[in-house]
């Protein structure tokens, strides 16, 4: 079995007084991708921005290959092999694809799979390799996403956060990410945060499923798709979405 390599243990995270997280503990395992679901408001942005360092945990902990992370600047954690695909892609508008690209360079962590640098990253998205010198701001919403992941990957992580990849872009650009994370999980283990129910379910090994802060589901994509009719009122989904190959 696959060692866990991300590791949340009873996470209360607090946006002032406002409790938001309760109690939330889950396993990634090396190699897999887990699909974290919810209803907006559910805690899963929230649940990323602790991982990351941008809201630590009032309680609880959270390790990254057995080492307790929770305490530690956002800048460490990066350094400790965790990469983060914002919401909203927030890619340097100003700057060239080459230079967002190496903005974010860094040596590979201990543990990581491949060494991602620029000509890695131009291999899964070619179109990145034909825009080098364009401006970031330039690009389309789908060619500024695959930027975002791109800058991700260069930072060399071991295991990589994505926030709503899948936000405003075309079914076509959408289905192209989801045969990006497929392929990618074998190099990266992969968090992803995804309102696209199809999107997820097509590419997640495990599944966790928030309602109001609270983890009401925890288990393999397989698992998820059996108890779905159950599931589905945590979702807000009218209709049960089929497992393909992306």
């Amino acid at each position: 079995m696959a060692t866990s390599l991300l590791s949340l243990d009873r996470v209360n995270a607090y946006y002032g007084e406002s409790h938001v997280l309760h109690d939330v503990s889950l396993q990634l395992r090396e190699g897999r991708l887990l699909a974290l679901l919810g209803r907006n408001g559910a805690g899963k942005t929230t649940c990323i921005s602790s991982i990351i360092g941008f809201l630590p945990p009032r309680s609880g902990q959270i390790t990254l290959a057995g080492m307790p992370i929770a305490r530690l600047a956002p800048e460490d954690i990066c350094r400790a092999g965790v990469g983060l695909v914002p919401q909203g892609r927030r890619v340097f508008a100003s700057l060239s694809v080459k230079e967002n690209l190496d903005v974010a360079a860094r040596p590979a962590a201990a543990g990581s799979k491949r060494a991602w640098n620029r000509d890695a990253v131009c291999e899964i998205f070619p179109r990145l390799k034909e825009r080098q010198q364009q401006l970031a701001g330039s690009l389309s919403g789908g060619e500024q996403q695959m930027l975002a992941i791109g800058r991700a990957l260069m930072t060399n992580p071991r295991l990589l956060l994505l926030d709503e990849p899948s936000e405003g872009l075309a079914p076509q650009i959408v289905r192209e990410v989801g045969q990006v994370l497929a392929s990618l999980k074998e190099q990266v283990s992969i968090l992803l945060v995804e309102q696209n129910l199809g999107l997820a379910l097509t590419v997640a090994d495990d599944v966790v499923l928030l309602k109001t802060g609270r983890v009401v589901f925890a288990g393999t994509c397989e698992a998820f798709l059996g108890q779905q009719d159950e599931l589905n009122s945590h979702l807000g989904v009218l209709e049960e979405p089929t497992r393909e190959s992306p």
